[in-house]
C-alpha cells in the first residue's frame, strides 16, 4: 500500500496572528511554524497503515525552501520519503492553484512508476482552513473522496471511513484509490525521537519548483476575527468588598 500524506506549513497555533500592512498576508516574523494538527493525524495515521499493510508513506508540502523542516519533522515519525514542491516566491497558492499542483506531482509520481492507494489530508490548515484542496485534487484524478475523518480502516481493496455526526456515526466504504481527509482525534501522533530526527535527515528528499498556473481567484483581504471581549468590575478591596461578592454571587444563581 503506498500512501501520500499533504502537509502545510503553518504559523503555531497559539501565537498572536498579526496581519502584512497590505492585509494580504499574515506577518510570520515572530512566529514559529509547525504542521496543521490534523494534518499530523494525517501522517501518523499513513505510518500506522504501512506498518499493518506494508508498502510506502510520501509526504507532501507545497512551501517555501523553510517548509523542509516540516518535511523532515513528519520523517521523523516515520514516513518514508518527502517531495517538497518549493515555492520560490514566497506566495501563497490559492485552493486551485494548489490541487493542480499536487495533481501534477501524483501523476509525475505515478509516470515514475508509482501508485497511490491513499491520499491524507488534513480536513481544513490551521490558518487559511479553507477545506477545499482534497476535494479539488480528488475531483481532478477521478477518485472518491471522505472528509472530515475521525476513524480510519483498510479492508482488502477498499478503505472504511467514519464521521462523527450528531447521536451517532456515518460510516463509509469506498474504493481505492481514494482521498480522505481527517480530523485531530483520529489518533495520537508520536513525538519524533532524537533516533527518527537522525534518520529523517538521511530520508530521500526529491524537492522541485512547480508551474504556477493563472489564478482565476482573487484575495481582496484577510481579517482577524474580533476575540471575546472582557470586562473588568472591581468589587472593591479587602474585606469591604465581601458583600459585592456575596451580591455577584446571587445573580449568578450560586448562592
Amino acid at each position: 500500500m503506498n500512501i501520500l500524506v499533504a502537509v502545510k506549513r503553518v504559523p503555531m497555533t497559539g501565537g498572536r496572528i498579526v496581519l502584512t500592512d497590505d492585509e494580504q498576508a499574515i506577518d510570520t516574523r515572530h512566529l514559529g511554524f509547525t504542521v496543521s494538527p490534523h494534518e499530523e493525524c494525517a501522517a501518523e495515521e499513513a505510518v500506522r497503515l504501512v506498518e499493518a499493510h506494508g508498502g510506502e508513506s510520501v509526504v507532501l508540502t507545497l512551501g517555501p525552501p523553510e517548509a523542509e523542516e516540516q518535511l523532515r519533522d513528519m520523517m521523523a515519525i516515520g514516513v518514508d520519503r518527502a517531495i517538497h514542491l518549493v515555492v520560490e516566491d514566497g506566495q501563497e497558492h490559492d485552493p486551485q492553484a494548489t490541487a493542480a499542483a499536487i495533481v501534477a506531482a501524483v501523476e509525475a509520481q505515478r509516470a515514475a512508476g508509482t501508485e497511490f492507494d491513499l491520499l491524507l489530508f488534513g480536513n481544513e490548515s490551521a490558518d487559511a482552513g479553507n477545506y477545499q484542496v482534497a476535494i479539488r485534487v480528488a475531483h481532478a484524478l477521478g477518485v472518491p473522496c471522505v472528509t472530515s475523518v475521525k476513524a480510519l480502516a483498510v479492508e482488502s481493496d477498499h478503505v472504511r471511513a467514519e464521521q462523527e455526526v450528531a447521536g451517532g456515526r456515518d460510516v463509509y466504504e469506498v474504493p481505492l484509490p481514494a482521498v480522505v481527509t481527517v480530523r485531530e482525534g483520529l489518533n495520537l501522533p508520536r513525538y519524533p525521537s532524537v533516533p527518527g530526527r537522525m534518520r529523517a535527515k538521511r530520508k530521500p528528499l526529491d524537492a522541485s519548483t512547480p508551474v504556477r498556473p493563472p489564478s482565476r481567484l482573487e484575495m481582496q483581504r484577510l481579517v482577524v476575527p474580533e476575540g471575546e471581549g472582557k470586562q473588568v468590575r472591581i468589587l472593591g478591596h479587602g474585606p469591604e468588598a465581601a458583600p459585592a461578592v456575596v451580591e455577584v454571587l446571587r445573580e449568578l444563581g450560586l448562592v
